[in-house]
């Protein structure tokens, strides 16, 4: 399918370097996961890799878990596009790691052993946590699928310079989108069914110095086509954004002031909040960054690699600042919603406007614009990779091996069941995928983090914090959280009533906010606490325990 999309984009020289460059990291990756292949040999191997990989090694997977495509593609899309606005995102994901370092990461790698699940159902009943534990895992696993591969498709139809309207070689720029999310789908399955978490955590490695790499290139050139004068940088951003002053200001897409409409401006106002809530407290419950905290041998380790995370993330972020403004400035608005509504090229187009600049001209361009659609296209692959991998893990580890078979599975029978569930995660990834595409993916996360923070987070608080939690609360806690924030999502604008919604030409919205998280969350801890208090289970000796272990790790693994 790779070598389809890139060939048949011309006899270029740029795009056959492009179809070279994927084909490269393509067999790379293949190859890793190969001889990763060769080293799983047990559950332990598949689904925390050994527990062998130091706080380093760690830190450097959990970026390029961390740094998605909407980090890459999305962030740099909403500051292009609405300027300060769009760096709210970045500076929320940053502070969420200190969420995750303070209160779950030493924790939680003490206390379990390959899923979030490992955890909640320690001093509980088995079936019914773990259940919730999965079905809480699969969704919000889901929602952040739907952003990494809604990237890729926007990626492809700018390499292959199909704009909506356009078609090339038969392709519109929705067959073109749809054909690299099977795509996508096709490689992240095969990584995670042939090398487990040993072969998934390599790539992602490599990935993160990819990205790394590239984010540090197109900031350099930017800046030094402004002579390093951020001050030049920031005003013709503004200038070529079209809205003046107020690009550089808040309220442009959060905190509207709409004159004559106060119930407007409030409701803008309450999304702007909860968008920061969301942010803030998703990571510490996404799965695809918990189950990261197993593969390390000691809490030690665990703690470094959150603090190399932070370190690699950190300066990312920073990145995104020159790539949104450096966009917005040399590329423009308009080019880029002409290419996408979302923005979600922005950072392509930018590095083909810089390729232009520096590197001699149309071919410069189209060859920096290659290596970087290279670089996103690993971004992609690495993170559904780590997110089906959780996914497929909590389905076999929590629901089959727990409860269907109760406990009497062997490590062989788990192992091929979260080989079959990649393979279903993957194509109802793919199906949602194709309702999505109108959607920028950076927003698609900050859903994703809304879920996670809604369900898991209070239940895995309230688990290693309050000695009367139970069974019934844990339950309470995730499906209440869990349905409160895919029902507010469901009849918010995000899903109909807009033109930029998943079904645009639909209307069932009530719900003003486009993130649920204000209401969602507090949902999810009150329904934890009420559903702690109306049942009489309570084991203070389980719960010390489990204290012991999340302290000291003693006889957790």
């Amino acid at each position: 399918m790779t070598t389809v999309l890139a060939a048949e984009a011309g006899d270029s020289t740029a795009r056959n370097l492009t179809l070279t460059l994927f084909l490269v990291f393509v067999a790379v990756t293949l190859a890793i996961t190969v001889w990763a292949s060769r080293q799983t040999k047990t559950a332990t191997d598949f689904y925390a890799g050994g527990r062998s990989f130091s706080g380093f090694q760690n830190g450097m997977a959990i970026g390029g878990d961390y740094m998605s495509a909407a980090s890459f593609l999305g962030i740099a899309g909403l500051i292009a596009l609405y300027g300060y606005d769009g760096f709210l995102y970045s500076i929320g994901f940053l502070v969420a790691w200190l969420v995750a370092l303070l209160l779950v990461a030493e924790l939680l790698r003490n206390s379990g052993r390959y899923t979030m699940a490992d955890v909640l159902a320690f001093r509980m009943r088995q079936r019914p946590v773990r259940t919730a534990a999965a079905a809480s895992t699969i969704t919000v696993s889901i929602f952040y699928l739907l952003a990494q591969m809604v990237g890729a498709g926007a990626l492809v139809a700018l390499l292959l310079g199909i704009k909506p309207g356009t078609t090339f070689l038969g392709l519109d720029a929705d067959a073109a989108k749809i054909a690299t999310i099977i795509m996508v789908g096709a490689l992240m399955v095969t990584y995670v069914t042939v090398g487990g978490m040993k072969g998934t955590t390599y790539v992602q490695i490599v990935k993160a110095f990819l990205l790394m790499g590239g984010a540090v290139v197109m900031t350099l050139l930017v800046l030094a086509k402004y002579k390093f004068n951020l001050s030049g940088l920031l005003g013709d951003a503004a200038d070529a954004s079209g809205k003046g002053a107020a690009f550089l200001e808040p309220g442009l897409r959060y905190g509207v002031e709409t004159p004559g409409d106060a119930l407007k401006t409030f409701y803008s106002k309450l999304d702007l909040l909860s968008l920061g809530v969301a942010l803030v407290l998703g990571t510490a419950g996404l799965p695809h960054i918990l189950i990261r905290f197993y593969t390390v041998p000691t809490a030690k380790a665990a703690r470094k690699s959150v603090l190399w995370a932070i370190g690699i993330i950190g300066t990312f972020y920073l990145l995104t600042l020159a790539l949104g403004f450096g966009a917005a400035a040399l590329v423009g608005s308009e080019a880029i919603t002409a290419q996408d509504r979302a923005g979600n090229t922005a950072a392509p187009q930018l590095a083909e406007a810089l390729g232009v600049d520096f590197l001699g001209g149309e071919l410069g361009g189209a060859t920096l614009l290659a290596v970087i659609a290279a670089v996103a296209f690993a971004t992609i692959l690495a993170v559904v990779a780590g997110l089906t991998l959780a996914s497929s893990s909590s389905l076999a580890h929590d629901f089959y091996a727990n409860v269907v078979k109760n406990g009497t599975a062997s490590e062989r029978q788990e192992v091929a069941v979260a080989r079959i569930s990649a393979l279903v995660i993957g194509a109802i990834s793919i199906v949602l995928s194709i309702f999505a595409q109108n959607l920028n993916v950076a927003f698609l996360v900050a859903l994703a983090f809304a879920v996670a923070a809604s369900g898991n987070l209070p239940a895995i608080l309230y688990s290693l914090f309050w000695r009367r939690f139970n069974t019934s609360g844990a339950v309470w806690a995730i499906y209440g959280g869990l349905f409160a924030a895919v029902f507010l999502v469901f009849f918010s604008p995000v899903v109909s009533g807009s033109p930029t919604a998943m079904f645009p030409d639909q209307d069932w919205q009530w719900f003003p906010l486009s993130n649920p998280g204000l209401l969602s969350i507090p949902f999810g801890f009150l329904c934890g606490w009420f559903g702690t208090v109306i049942s009489k289970e309570r084991d203070d000796q389980r719960y010390a325990e489990l204290e012991v272990r999340s302290l000291t790790g003693a006889g957790a693994h």
